[in-house]
C-alpha cells in the first residue's frame, strides 16, 4: 500500500434492502475512518447478476445518508479509485487470475457439474464429504493432471472451465484478527476455491481481494460470516505478493431471544423493523417497514446500533452518544467477540431520549404534516403549546396524536369505567357551577383558572375528586392527559364550556 492512510470500505451486494446488521457494519467502518481521519468507501459488489435487485443500490445509499454516515468515495463520488461497482470493473479481474496461473498458485479445472455431482454422491454413499483439494486434485479433470497440450486444446476449443486456487497441501497459517486475536488454520482442510469462471466473471473472493488492493484498503471491517474466508483471502494476498490489510470480523446481531441471527421474520413476528427505510420489493410488491417510516430518529437508530457489540470500555456506563462522541470513543479493541442480542424495547428507550432532546420547531413541522392528513390545520404556535405539554410522555411524533387528540377535536364518547366512577347524581349540578365560574373568568390562563376553580372548591368544602374528575372527563373523554387547567387554557374558554355542556347532556 502506497499510503499509510486509513481507508475502509463497506461493500454490500445490491440483492435487496439493507438489513440493520449491514447498517451496523457500515457504521463501524464510518466511525473507524473518521476517528483516524481516513476515507470511508462504498463499493457495490454486483458480480452476481442473477441476484441483482432493481433499486437496491439507491436504497443502500439513501440508508447511509439517512443515518448521517455518508460515504466519502463511491458511486457518484470518484476520488481516483473507481469505478466502484464490480460489474464496471469486470475487465480487471482476468489479468489477475492469469497472474495466479503463471505463478503456479491457481489452475484450470474442466470438471463438469455432472462429474462433480457424481463424485459428491459417491463420497456420500461411503459416509464421506467430497472436497476438491490437494488429496484428489491430481485425479480430477484439471491442468494439474492433464498435459500442457491437452490443456491448450481444451482452452482453444472453448471448453468451459473455472480457475481454482491451489491451496498449499500441509501448512499452518498464522492469522491475526483485530477483534478475535491470533488464529491458526491448517491448509489441508481447505478446498481449492473457484476464483474465476469461463463466462469472464470472477467469484467474490478474487474480485474482493483485487478491489481491496487496488483501492488501497488498509482495514477490512466486515461481518463474522466472512471469517471462514479469511484463510483464503490471506493466501491470495500472499500469492500476489501484496501487503495484507488488517482484518476485523464483527459479531452477529442475534434474535431478541438470543439464539441465531436476527432476521426479517423476527421483526415481522415481534412488530419491529429490521430495515432502516421502507422497502418495496420490485418483484412481489411486498412492503417492509423501516425505522424512518416508524418515526424513529436516525440518531436513536445509530446510537442503538453502535452499542450492539461495542462499548467504550474502562468501566464506562455511558449509553447516550452523539455521532461525534462515537467517532471519538470508538475502537476495534472494544468490539466484543460474541453476538449481541437485539432489544426492540431498548431502541424505543433511545428514541424516547432523543425525543426529549429534539427541537420543538422540527417536531411541530412533522406533527403538523400528520394533522393535515386529518384535515386539521391549527397554528404553529398552538401546535408548539401542545407539544410542550405532551413531549415528556411521547416517544414518537405520532404519540402526540395518541396522547393529545382532544387538543384538536372534542371527545366523541367517554371512557365507560371512568364515567361510572366520576359522574354521580349531583355531578351535573357541580359542573353547572364550574361553568358559571369559567364564564366570569376573563384571564383564561392555566394558573388563573387553577386559582379560581380550586379556590371555589375549598370554599365549598367539597372533595377535589368530585370536581376535577368529571372536569377532566368532559374535556378529554378519559382520565388521561396533562394538567386539566393547561388543557382548558389551550382549547380556550368557549370550547371548554361547550365540552362541559356536551358532557352534561351525554352523561
Amino acid at each position: 500500500m502506497s499510503t499509510n492512510k486509513v481507508r475502509v470500505r463497506f461493500a454490500p451486494s445490491p440483492t435487496g434492502p439493507l438489513h440493520i446488521g449491514g447498517v451496523r457494519t457500515a457504521l463501524f467502518n464510518y466511525l473507524y475512518a473518521k476517528k483516524h481521519q481516513g476515507d470511508f468507501i462504498l463499493r457495490i459488489e454486483d458480480t452476481d447478476q442473477a441476484r441483482f435487485v432493481e433499486g437496491a443500490e439507491d436504497y443502500i445509499i439513501d440508508s447511509l445518508n439517512w443515518c448521517n454516515i455518508p460515504y466519502d468515495e463511491g458511486p457518484g463520488k470518484d476520488k481516483g479509485f473507481g469505478p466502484y461497482r464490480q460489474s464496471e470493473r469486470k475487465h480487471l479481474y482476468r489479468e489477475y487470475a492469469d497472474k495466479l496461473i503463471e505463478s503456479g498458485n491457481a489452475y484450470y479445472a474442466f470438471d463438469t457439474s455432472e462429474e462433480l455431482d457424481a463424485h459428491r454422491q459417491d463420497h456420500e454413499a461411503n459416509g464421506k464429504t467430497f472436497i476438491y483439494n490437494w488429496h484428489n486434485r491430481l485425479k480430477l479433470n484439471n491442468s494439474l493432471s492433464l498435459s500442457e497440450a491437452e490443456v491448450k486444446e481444451k482452452l482453444d476449443s472453448g471448453e468451459p472451465y473455472v480457475i481454482r486456487f491451489k491451496t498449499p497441501e500441509d501448512e499452518t497459517l498464522n492469522l491475526q484478527d483485530e477483534i478475535r486475536g491470533k488464529m491458526t488454520v491448517e491448509t489441508k482442510i481447505l478446498d481449492d476455491k473457484v476464483l474465476f469462471k469461463s463466462d469472464g466473471m470472477p467469484t467474490y473472493h478474487l474480485a474482493n481481494i483485487v478491489d481491496d488492493h487496488l483501492m488501497e484498503i488498509s482495514h477490512v471491517i466486515r461481518g463474522e460470516e466472512w471469517l471462514p474466508s479469511l484463510a483464503l483471502h490471506f493466501m491470495l494476498y500472499r500469492a500476489f505478493g501484496w501487503d495484507v490489510p488488517k482484518f476485523a470480523h464483527l459479531p452477529l446481531i442475534l434474535k431478541p431471544q438470543g439464539k441465531g441471527k436476527l432476521s426479517k421474520r423476527d421483526g415481522d413476528k415481534m412488530g419491529f423493523p429490521v430495515f432502516p427505510l421502507e422497502w418495496k420489493d420490485p418483484k412481489s410488491g411486498d412492503v417492509s417497514t423501516g425505522y424512518r417510516e416508524e418515526g424513529y430518529f436516525p440518531e436513536a437508530v445509530v446510537n442503538m446500533l453502535a452499542l450492539l457489540g461495542w462499548n467504550q470500555g474502562g468501566g464506562s456506563e455511558q449509553e447516550i452518544y452523539s455521532l461525534q462522541e462515537l467517532v471519538e470513543a470508538f475502537s476495534l479493541e472494544h468490539v466484543s467477540k460474541g453476538g449481541s442480542k437485539f432489544d426492540p424495547e431498548k431502541t424505543k428507550w433511545f428514541q424516547h431520549h432523543y425525543m426529549q432532546e429534539a427541537d420543538d420547531n422540527e417536531l411541530a413541522n412533522d406533527f403538523s404534516a400528520l394533522l393535515k392528513q386529518k384535515d386539521l390545520s391549527p397554528s404553529k404556535e398552538y401546535i408548539l403549546k401542545v407539544i410542550a405539554l405532551l413531549k415528556e410522555r411521547a416517544t414518537f411524533v405520532s404519540d402526540f396524536w395518541e396522547l393529545g387528540n382532544y387538543f384538536f377535536t372534542a371527545p366523541e364518547n367517554y371512557d365507560e369505567k371512568a364515567a361510572k366512577k366520576a359522574w354521580k347524581e349531583d355531578t351535573t349540578n357541580v359542573i353547572e357551577q364550574v361553568k358559571s365560574i369559567l364564564k366570569e373568568t376573563e384571564d383564561f390562563s392555566a394558573s388563573n383558572l387553577q386559582d379560581k376553580v380550586k379556590g371555589w372548591i375549598t370554599d365549598q368544602g367539597i372533595g377535589f375528586g368530585k370536581v376535577m374528575q368529571p372536569f377532566r372527563l368532559s374535556l378529554v373523554g378519559a382520565m388521561q392527559g396533562p394538567d386539566v387547567f393547561e388543557i382548558a387554557a389551550a382549547i380556550g374558554k368557549e370550547e371548554t364550556i361547550n365540552r362541559l355542556e356536551k358532557a352534561q347532556q351525554t352523561l
